[in-house]
């Protein structure tokens, strides 16, 4: 070992293999001291550079022998491609799960020499760590922040001013190069600043950041004029492609001192973070530039000098490192994690095929049973008329068309009769909950087996018709006398003289009717016609979108009642009991009529009172509204709304964002379509500008005996089941929403803190009881807790993750309220909470760098992030969903986790993906659900 003249020690690493959770490699060591004394005399250096023969070993816990002494330190640990470096060392608590984690992981490792081999190496230094750790607790205002590869190398990754994906480094001129020559084909070769964030690979959203850059590069080279030649391009791209910290930190200390005079001045600063929020699209900070400027200069500017230097702004770069960082962070948890996930590619096709069915069958058992049952008694059933038809007289003259027509119009009328029960709501969600069909049943999948049924009703329709209009009819009009004789029974002693004498007939006009009806609503059900994802003119948008798909999903009344009469005027048919068409359609249409009745009676004796009324940003409607008697629901469920002052026809569905604790009803309405265009706009009508310290752009609250708004009137129906409901089987669940997806997942977060206060209630009531030697106290409690533990019956959740994703700011005020009383009473750390803002530029990138920086320094001060107004910290751009997946895979191993996702359908596939392959490799098996409307 040899001293070195920095402040972190490191150990050569060569190995660029494993893969790392994420950006931040920094690992945190707990572990006893314990080493000879005599390895490390007084030396007031505090570096230390030592060799490893193997470099995977980044995190460990090493006992020391029982003689020494038992003192515990928390090393931090840089890692850089090439080299690890000791950032810092404080004293630690030794956690033992974490720490026989490490151990149970070093164990698995091949050789045993590199335990051995680092566990002496710690032991050499150890006292030399106890007296980092020493140092390290003195006094924060007298700490210097080094320029040494740990803090350097993390400060380079908030000052990249272009990405890897542009080709941010100097390799990546000659597609610069293409570029410039491109843009300028029409300005003699000069790049005008406008067109400089384009040449270099910024995107127009970074236009105005862009021109910043453009424009402090040009005062660092003493570039005069708003246009650039190609050499003076290559001299700016140099710089910006420079990875040395000095010179990225130099152009972004440029970009802030605007006047060039050395110094950065506070509206200097509050310019630089207005443009920073513009180019983020974080308007709330950009409000508020002023107000966060003076915070950066009460930090970096302590004497009042009015005034940074670069060296102010240095050292609140440097700053970042001291986050803690959990040993879960491993790298070496992290490669052996990786190695087991990395498909092993089987030789033999037919081992290749067989593992792909078993994992599909094993993923998909509960679906694969009901779809081959259901496709079973569809064939058979066309099988069966087939075979009756083949047999009858007709079939020598309308030969195997009949046969065909008359299979499909048996599938169709099973399917017509089976297509309404997976929207027979109530039905489901009380074999859902009073039932342990859903083990076997996959009832989130309703709205998917319907849509399959209605695909099978096409076919049968498609079979029918086209057999008899194209085959049937013809050749009925073709045959001979002698061919006629047997269909005088059923057409009459005369032969049909003409194609339209069939059309005209009941048979015909109430088949053509049918069949345009459900034209019509099978066009409009579709996702380009619901979602209006087509470019249509503006006069035939009217008859798109969910109010259309929604009112002609109700032109079933007429097609089922010609369906009926269809069914029973019948050409080939004349005693009515093989007419069987009522009979398919007998109970299915009765359970459904009674289903809406339910809804109308039960939504006119259950009239709820609107409490309070909220506009939000990013077009939500928060509507808060008492909870009828006998209104019981689960976190999760969802319920219909309707208004008449819209429409006193239109229900829709919605999640239930309150908790059953809670003394009300709530749910969040983003505006997507007619509807909810006009909910919104009737009910901004009875709002106000809230007042100080209230959320929400327009706000109106009843209050008790004062003179209130008039609320329209609101009728709700539920709670309908949904798979979110289910979490409670789980002992751990990721939760993920997109958007205003987040609405099951905030019920679901509040139900978690309840159901353990009342668990942790339960404990201590229990431990209460057993010490009480009364009998009568022991006599009248029972009767009590079985009451708790049948209302707290089923929940095992003990962590949760939430992860929510938005793309704008202000859609963080429509749960701020939910996610800071969330963070409060979390007192064991039970549910981790992720928010994402997609619309900052990830970590890493100089565009978001300023942001970074504020929102480390808000936090720590006031306790709230500048992005979502909360106490939970943001993140930036997207989650790494299969980072997240690992992760949980690594803390969790043997355990099913649910996960529940409610956004949009891009997501979904990635997703379940990830799920499926975790738990095809891993001990942790990862259960996907998402919901459905």
């Amino acid at each position: 070992m040899r001293a070195g003249d920095g402040r972190g020690g490191h150990w050569e690493n060569n190995s660029d293999d494993a893969e790392s959770f994420g950006n931040d490699r920094r690992r945190a060591f707990s572990g006893p001291l314990g080493a000879p004394r005599q390895f490390l005399k007084n030396d007031s250096r505090k570096s230390a550079r030592f060799n490893l023969p193997d470099d995977r070993l980044l995190t460990t816990t090493t006992n020391a022998a029982s003689d020494v002494d038992d003192g515990y330190v928390e090393i931090t640990l840089d890692i850089r491609d090439d080299s690890v470096a000791v950032h810092s060392v404080q004293t630690a608590t030794e956690d033992p799960e974490l720490a026989l984690l490490a151990k149970r992981t070093l164990e698995k490792k091949s050789s045993s020499s590199l335990l051995r081999n680092t566990s002496a190496h710690i032991r050499q230094v150890s006292q030399e760590l106890k007296r980092f750790a020493s140092h390290s607790m003195r006094s924060s205002a007298a700490r210097r922040f080094d320029r040494t590869k740990s803090a350097a190398t993390h400060a380079l990754k908030g000052l990249k001013f272009i990405t890897t994906k542009t080709g941010g480094t100097a390799a990546g001129w000659p597609a610069i190069e293409k570029r410039f020559h491109d843009l300028t084909a029409s300005t003699d070769g000069l790049l005008p600043s406008s067109l400089f964030g384009e040449c270099i690979g910024m995107n127009k959203e970074s236009k105005e950041f862009a021109g910043e850059l453009f424009r402090a590069l040009a005062r660092r080279h003493n570039v005069s004029g708003d246009s650039i030649n190609k050499q003076q391009l290559k001299d700016f791209w140099d710089q910006i492609s420079d990875e040395s910290f000095d010179s990225r930190l130099q152009t972004f200390f440029d970009m802030v001192d605007r006047d060039a005079d050395g110094r950065i001045a506070e509206e200097e600063v509050a310019e630089i973070i207005s443009l920073s929020a513009s180019t983020n699209k974080l308007s709330t900070i950009q409000k508020q530039a002023k107000e966060y400027a003076a915070l950066i200069m009460e930090e970096l500017d302590p004497d009042n000098a009015g005034y940074i230097m670069i060296y102010n702004l240095e050292t609140l770069l440097l700053q970042a490192p001291n986050q803690s960082v959990r040993i879960s962070d491993s790298r070496i948890l992290s490669q052996m994690l990786s190695q087991k996930l990395k498909p092993t590619q089987e030789n033999n096709p037919l081992r290749r095929l067989y593992q792909k069915m078993k994992y599909f069958v094993m993923d998909n058992w509960q679906r694969v049973w009901v779809m081959m049952l259901w496709l079973g008694i569809v064939l058979g059933l066309f099988a069966y008329k087939f075979v009756q038809y083949r047999n009858k007289a007709v079939f020598h003259v309308m030969g195997y068309c009949v046969c065909v027509a008359k299979g499909g119009a048996e599938t169709l009328k099973f399917n017509m009769a089976l297509i309404l029960l997976p929207v027979c709501r109530n039905t489901i969600t009380w074999l859902r909950n009073k039932t342990r069909l859903g083990v076997a049943v996959p009832f989130d999948d309703n709205l998917n087996f319907h849509k399959v049924i209605a695909g099978a009703i096409a076919i049968g329709v498609g079979l029918h018709a086209i057999s008899h209009l194209t085959c049937d009819f013809p050749r009925l009009l073709h045959a001979t006398d002698e061919e006629y004789k047997p269909m005088k029974p059923f057409f009459g002693e005369e032969r049909p003289p003409n194609y339209w004498w069939f059309v005209k007939g009941v048979e015909g006009w109430t088949g053509i009717i049918m069949v345009v009806l459900m034209a019509i609503a099978f066009t409009l059900a579709t996702p380009w016609f619901r979602r209006n994802k087509l470019n249509l003119p503006k006069s035939l948008k009217k008859i798109t979108g969910f109010n259309a798909f929604w009112y002609s999903h109700h032109l079933f009344v007429v097609v089922y009642t010609l369906l009926i009469v269809h069914g029973i005027k019948l050409y080939l048919t004349k005693k009515w009991y093989q007419k069987t068409t009522w009979m398919y359609l007998a109970v299915p249409v009765l359970l459904y009529a009674c289903e809406r009745l339910i809804r109308a009676f039960r939504s006119s004796i259950k009239p709820v009172k609107i409490l309070k009324v909220a506009v939000y940003p990013g077009n939500v409607l928060g509507l808060h509204m008492s909870k009828p008697q006998g209104f019981r629901y689960k976190s999760g469920q969802y319920m219909f709304v309707n208004c008449a002052a819209v429409s006193p026809f239109e229900w829709h569905p919605f999640s239930i964002t309150s908790a059953p604790g809670d003394d009300f009803l709530s749910v969040h309405i983003r505006t997507l379509g007619d509807w909810t265009r006009q909910l919104k706009t009737v009910f901004s009508e009875v709002c106000q500008p809230p007042s100080a310290g209230k959320s929400g752009l327009l706000r109106a609250d009843f209050m008790q005996g004062g003179n209130n708004p008039s609320f329209p009137k609101i009728l709700i129906d539920g709670p309908y089941g949904a798979p979110a409901q289910d979490y409670k089987k789980y002992d751990v669940v990721l939760l993920v929403g997109l958007g205003i997806g987040a609405t099951p997942m905030i019920s679901i977060v509040k139900d978690i803190i309840h159901n353990i206060k009342i668990k942790e209630k339960e404990e201590q009531d229990s431990t209460v009881e057993g010490a009480l030697e009364s009998g009568i106290a022991n006599s009248s409690t029972p009767n009590n807790n079985n009451n708790k533990n049948k209302s707290n019956r089923g929940f095992r959740t003990r962590k949760a993750y939430y992860y929510w994703v938005t793309r704008e700011q202000g859609s963080f005020e429509w749960f701020k309220g939910i996610m800071n009383e969330v963070a409060e009473m979390d007192e064991q750390a039970m549910i981790e909470l992720h928010n994402y803002c997609t619309s900052v530029y990830e970590e890493g990138d100089a565009r978001s760098a300023l942001i970074a920086m504020l929102q480390s320094l808000h936090h720590a001060k006031n306790g709230v992030d500048v992005v979502s107004g909360t106490r939970v910290k943001s993140h930036f751009a997207k989650p790494n969903w299969r980072q997240v997946y690992k992760k949980i895979a690594l803390h969790h191993p043997n355990t099913r986790v649910g996960v529940f996702y409610c956004g949009a359908p891009a997501l979904t596939k990635e997703l379940k993906q990830l799920a499926l392959d975790f738990s095809h490799r891993t001990s942790t098996k990862f259960e996907f659900h998402k919901e459905n409307f």
